[in-house]
């Protein structure tokens, strides 16, 4: 089967003055997923959103989103996309239900049309009760919502969320989550940069970690997990037992243990998929390390994003 990408792009290159915010991005994302784009801080996610939604003109490169290029179809592109960015566009002083209504006339969508999609997203985004309220009586999550209502007022192919639920209290980002995951659902495709690696787990198909301005490693949740292996984690009987622990886990995982001196606890992320846990076991029993108890299990998102982008002893892997 043939695979059809809502967004592509090759070589993407985009400096301001001395700083190389994008080089050389190459991204593939199929139509009706979530792809997930990760990275410190500074590593060009937003950069890289501005340019596919036409607010910035690459300096090389190329980009195809919704089938048009970035540059020589700008006014195509616009017509195929929604962007929710990391502030709310929302009129303060406008009812919930009024900036839809508004929204709707600048997306074209007039008279009887603008007003029933409005209705509609009121309802899916459980703003309904308060669409009569003003938006500068929203709570901070009330707000999102609302934002990404608008933005899905032209029914976009491609949905561009960057940092959707930043500064959000968990329920928030749950109603935030469902909606996305039912945009998928009816087959639209959406590019989400996130700094919640727990956000990136639950909803992306498929994950683009970028370092430096560049694509560095790609994958789906699990096969980037099982990229690392494992998380081994020890319980010892005494604080005096941590060095000695610590000193097994380093030797058989080769990463650096984190110690939690009060709950007695060292543990470390694991690049070798063939460490076991009575192999471990047997190692600390050999060191003479008092345990209560001994674990491995898969790591966590958050685990393999800072292995995988440690800038002291992970720029090789990296760039693999």
């Amino acid at each position: 089967m043939t695979t059809t990408y809502a967004v592509l792009s090759e070589g993407l290159e985009k400096s301001f003055g001395e700083v190389h915010a994008v080089r050389g991005l190459d991204l593939a994302v199929a139509e009706g997923t979530v792809c997930g784009v990760l990275g410190p801080n500074g590593a060009g996610k937003t950069t890289a959103v501005r340019l596919l939604t036409t607010l910035l003109a690459p300096d090389a490169g190329s980009a195809r989103v919704a089938g048009h290029d970035v540059v020589r179809e700008q006014d195509a592109v616009r017509r195929r996309i929604g962007v929710t960015g990391q502030s709310t566009s929302v009129d303060v002083e406008l009812t919930g239900r009024q900036n839809l209504r508004l929204f709707a006339k600048l997306h074209g969508l007039r008279g009887a049309a603008g007003r029933a999609r409005a209705d509609v997203l009121l309802d899916q985004f459980n703003l309904a009760d308060a669409a009569d309220r003003a938006a500068g009586t929203y709570s901070g999550g009330m707000r999102r919502r609302l934002d990404l209502a608008a933005s899905l007022l032209s029914r976009p192919a491609v949905l561009f969320l960057d940092e959707p639920t930043t500064g959000l209290d968990p329920k928030s980002r749950r109603h935030i989550w469902d909606a996305v995951r039912a945009l998928t659902a009816e087959g639209t495709t959406v590019l989400l940069t996130t700094q919640y690696l727990e956000e990136a787990d639950l909803l992306a198909d498929h994950i683009v970690m970028i370092d430096r301005g560049r694509a560095a490693v790609t994958g789906s949740p699990a096969e980037l997990k099982a990229r690392i292996g494992s998380y081994a984690q020890v319980v010892v009987a005494s604080e005096d037992a941590l060095p000695r622990a610590a000193a097994v886990l380093d030797r058989l995982t080769g990463a650096e243990p984190r110690l939690d001196a009060p709950g007695l606890t060292v543990g470390a992320v694991s690049m070798d998929p063939t460490l076991t846990l009575p192999r471990l076991v047997r190692e600390l029993d050999a060191a003479g390390v008092p345990v209560l108890d001994a674990g491995l299990r898969p790591p966590t998102l958050d685990e393999v994003f800072l292995r995988l982008t440690d800038a002291t002893d992970s720029r090789k892997e990296l760039v693999t």
